[in-house]
């Protein structure tokens, strides 16, 4: 059923939309973060699926699209029928559930052009198969009552190589690899745009890449879990949780060293693996080791 108008209006009053227009116009003048998801695979009814925003003025670019992404972008106030660009840091289900969310939900809330999708080798494949299996909705809502966009579901993919991938009217975006465990290819970005430069981990263990590309950004935005509390868990494999996370991901003292060699002027917790540590413990493993900066922990719709 075609109802794009009453849903619009249900979920952007046009007071809500006069808003976000002057929030997000031509005057500001520098970008800014939109936590959209700050979650793991564990399901967490306060915590969307990997996902964040560099918004600047009318313009959203988009990084990993984990799960609720596009109710999470209505909830930020930003549009729900197409970001400028997605990059994708790898292919972990986490970061990559909300992919049909984005692609189809934007064309059905009005993205008539491809949507234009960065990432590592196997995004394009992931991309063809989630439209081959909503195949017979596209037909449906193309060629029914519903009369959507022709071809607005499509993607124009391009998998990417470390250096810059994306540059336009002003705002650069620039991939480095990361090491994720046994993934063969994982991406950080840094965004250089007026007035800010933004450094986006992705999911990794220490490494100097990171380090390197982080070195004086004004924003590092960086994955973390609690090392005073990691220990086996009890199932199946769970005796290999330790290895794991040292594997493919950065604990709080960790990422306290890196911070301290990269001196980045903010530095935001995000996707954290808790396994019980409070805000103040993570923070304070962040402390010793020995970043002296500003440092805040994530949550959804936060603004930086």
């Amino acid at each position: 059923m075609r109802l794009r108008a009453a849903a619009l209006l249900l979920i952007f009053p046009l007071a809500l939309l006069s808003s976000c227009r002057r929030r997000l116009g031509a005057g500001d003048r520098r970008p800014s973060i939109v936590l959209l998801g700050t979650g793991t695979p564990r399901p967490d009814p306060h915590a969307a699926g990997p996902a964040m925003a560099v918004v600047l003025g009318t313009r959203v670019l988009l990084f990993d699209a984990g799960a609720n992404v596009e109710r999470q972008l209505a909830a930020a106030s930003l549009p729900i029928s197409g970001v400028e660009a997605l990059f994708v840091t790898h292919l972990h289900s986490d970061h990559t559930l909300g992919l049909p969310d984005l692609l189809l939900t934007s064309w059905v809330m009005g993205r008539s052009a491809p949507l234009p999708v960065f990432g590592p080798r196997g995004v394009k494949a992931m991309v063809g198969h989630i439209l081959d299996a909503w195949r017979e909705d596209i037909a449906i809502r193309t060629d029914g009552l519903e009369r959507e966009a022709p071809g607005g579901w499509r993607a124009q993919i391009t998998e990417i190589s470390p250096g810059p991938v994306y540059e336009r009217d002003g705002i650069r975006v620039t991939a480095f690899p990361v090491k994720h465990g046994s993934w063969k290819e994982a991406f950080g970005y840094r965004v250089e745009a007026p007035g800010r430069s933004i450094v986006i981990s992705g999911d990794t263990r220490p490494c100097a890449s990171l380090a390197a590309a982080a070195r004086g950004a004004d924003v590092l935005v960086h994955e973390v879990y609690s090392a005073a509390h990691l220990a086996p868990e009890k199932r199946p494999g769970g005796e290999l949780w330790p290895q794991y996370m040292k594997e493919f991901h950065t604990s709080d003292r960790e990422l306290g060293e890196i911070a301290a060699r990269a001196r980045p002027k903010l530095l935001v917790l995000t996707h954290i693996v808790r396994m019980g540590a409070t805000d103040r413990e993570i923070l304070d493993a962040v402390r010793n080791g020995g970043y002296t900066g500003r440092v805040v922990v994530g949550h959804d719709l936060d603004r930086f």
